[in-house]
């Protein structure tokens, strides 16, 4: 059967669904590679003649393959543009050029436009043809009219070639991602929209694990990588790429959209909540991740296969500058969140931020360096992912000076604490608390803030962990108020107690974290140790060495080996007194840490009870049995034993109530 009387099929590629060996052979005399110099003469053979030439075009017209118009005159073009000297009708290049409009018209009528006529290549070649006898200098200056005609011709064909470029580009309404409307971005609560991702294939230059599906599929990105030849070639390379960098920059913020994320002023940002703010931050992160990790990937690898072979410089320049439209915008947001005011607990974020942009700049390293291999010499593309990269490294060190300044902001939030109201019961001051717990988190982060202080607050540490050493300074400074606060207390035993509470959390809270105990290292860790025992020791003295005192045989209660009675009733008094008055006191006293009050109860009771008990014993027989003795002797070992239990559980009592 005449294949010209086949009802069109649809195509993939520019090629029809059936094909016989003269569509083939027609395929590949009219295909675009046809009009590169020396394609022609490698298949017709060297030194070709015009009858030779001429035959080819007449075959083709009898195979019936494609318009018989256009097939017919090829030839002849052909050899009008690659042989000089060769002339033709002027007639001929009308004909030609009236029978491309004829074979667009058609295209454009139809519903599947490439598939007009079995086989879009032909048409793609035929345009390209016709692009080609436009820059012809010979045919402009012999042949006028004709000239004019194809020009006009041209126009025509790349207007719809353009028409064809931005429909393909543009996502089908049936594979638009349906994202969930995403609430105003300053909005709080979870929301996490459908996600619209970008591909990211195998390039070698960026791994990701994140399940990704392709921009389009292999048939559009062939028929995309076509109409681009055929633009580039015609010279319409600036229409060409800015209709795809338009259309990718709008699916990027769209794959982006779909991870929660919106652009926001700078004023916005800066006028934003902390709670706001934390959010907004947290999805920049996600979605600056998945543009360096995913997204370029995706982008960098279509725009290869769209520009490819003669063009592919074209492509990688179109990817050099999306990518720096992308990231321009992102790193906008960094420069508003350094702009912020500065509070600690905005920290932990910040850093997130940090490293994100930090391992951003290997992945354009690797861009570049594949761009490098591939085409050594300096250009423009190259030029702009250089730029991108000088812009990230300047983010980069915002966000890092904002990191360390909020940091330091740590050190000046301890010395404007001068509170003058004493923690009841020497308990764990609240900065304690808030400083150790925010330290433990901060050295999650130590690496980090290890570059962070090395590049942005150099510092006379002999070659050290800058961190480490700042962190030692704010452990300093934090003993040091908290001695302030310690003279706040009347009584010297409990400034001791708040400081062994205080000193004690702080040294479980470095043991209990690896990285903040490899920051400040084992010499802080023994020279705080060695100021909780002094505090100890201190409160030992100041309560208890006055109580033992009162249970000393000093040569004034026995005279010649009389007791003296009066004397001994008094000491007895005194020590019931003192007992009651450090258990009223001291049991309201709080000691947190169960070992430590555990260590406080032993040491006391191994001191007081066995001087009592040997006391007791010397002198409880001074006095008669009954109503005297009751009067004097009002603790047994046990009862002080007792006593010693109920200190520092932050429970207030008298000696005459526990009994």
């Amino acid at each position: 059967m005449d294949s010209r009387n086949q009802a069109p099929q649809k195509s993939s590629s520019f090629s029809s669904a059936t094909t016989n060996k003269a569509s083939r052979e027609v395929d590949r005399n009219l295909s675009l590679g046809a009009l590169r110099h020396g394609d022609h003469d490698r298949r017709s053979g060297a030194g070709a003649t015009w009858e030779q030439i001429k035959e080819e075009g007449e075959e083709e017209e009898e195979d019936g393959s494609g318009d018989p118009g256009v097939s017919a005159l090829s030839g002849e073009i052909d050899a009008f543009i690659h042989h000089g000297g060769v002339s033709i009708p002027e007639t001929t290049l009308v004909k030609f050029a009236d029978a491309v409009e004829l074979q667009i018209a058609q295209s454009e009528k139809a519903r599947d436009k490439w598939a007009a006529d079995g086989n879009g290549e032909l048409l793609l070649a035929a345009i390209a043809r016709v692009a080609a006898l436009a820059k012809n200098p010979e045919a402009s200056t012999k042949y006028t009219s004709g000239a004019r005609r194809v020009t006009t011709v041209m126009h025509h064909a790349m207007a719809f070639l353009e028409n064809e470029f931005h429909g393909l580009l543009e996502p089908k309404a049936k594979d638009t991602c349906k994202l969930a409307r995403r609430p105003p971005s300053f909005e709080q609560g979870g929301h996490e929209a459908d996600r619209c991702v970008l591909q990211a294939p195998d390039t070698g230059v960026a791994n990701t694990t994140a399940e990704t599906t392709p921009p389009y599929p292999p048939e559009t990105v062939d028929r995309l990588r076509s109409i681009a030849d055929a633009m580039v070639g015609a010279g319409y390379v600036t229409e060409c790429t800015q209709m795809f960098l338009v259309a990718r920059r709008s699916a990027f913020e769209m794959s982006l959209l779909g991870l929660g994320y919106e652009k926001a002023s700078i004023d916005d940002v800066v006028r934003m909540t902390w709670e706001a703010l934390e959010t907004e931050m947290a999805t920049w992160i996600k979605a600056f991740r998945h543009s360096i990790n995913v997204g370029f990937s995706t982008e960098h690898d279509l725009c290869s296969r769209v520009f490819a072979g003669r063009h592919a410089s074209v492509g990688r320049a179109v990817f050099a500058d999306l990518a720096r439209c992308v990231m321009v915008n992102m790193l906008n947001f960094t420069e508003a969140v350094a702009m912020t005011k500065r509070s600690a607990e905005k920290l932990f974020k910040v850093l997130d931020m940090y490293e994100a942009i930090r391992d951003a700049s290997p992945v354009i390293d690797a861009f570049l360096s594949a761009s490098a291999e591939d085409e050594p010499a300096a250009d423009s593309h190259r030029n702009a992912l250089t730029d991108l990269k000088a812009e990230i490294a300047a983010a980069h060190s915002r966000i890092g000076e904002s990191a360390a300044s909020i940091f330091c902001e740590l050190e000046s939030s301890i010395r404007a604490d001068a509170g003058r109201q004493p923690v009841p019961g020497g308990a764990v001051h609240p900065l304690t608390r808030y400083v150790m717990n925010y330290l433990k988190y901060t050295c999650e982060f130590n690496s980090t803030l290890e570059q962070v202080f090395r590049q942005h607050r150099r510092r006379d540490d002999d070659g050290g962990n800058p961190f480490a050493a700042q962190l030692t300074d704010v452990m300093e400074l934090l003993n040091t108020n908290l001695e302030g606060k310690s003279r706040l207390y009347k009584d010297p035993a409990l400034s001791n107690i708040f400081l062994m509470n205080n000193g004690r959390y702080m040294l479980q809270k470095i043991r209990g974290s690896p990285e903040t105990n490899a920051m400040l290292g084992e010499t802080w860790a023994r020279k705080q140790s060695t100021n909780l025992r002094q505090y100890h020791k201190n409160y030992q003295r100041e309560t208890w060495n006055r109580v033992l005192t009162l249970l000393r045989d000093d040569g004034v209660l026995t005279v010649k080996g009389h007791v003296q009675k009066p004397l001994v009733k008094e000491r007895f008094k005194q020590f019931n007194s003192a007992m009651d008055d450090i258990h009223k006191t001291q049991g309201a006293w709080v000691v947190s840490d169960e070992q430590l009050q555990s260590e406080l109860r032993v040491s006391i009771a191994a001191v007081v009870v066995p001087a009592y008990r040997s006391f007791l014993g010397r002198f409880a027989q001074s006095f008669s049995a009954g109503r005297q003795s009751e009067k004097y002797v009002k603790l047994s070992g046990e009862d002080l034993e007792g006593i010693i239990d109920d200190l520092f559980d932050g429970n207030p009592s008298s000696m005459s109530r526990r009994r």
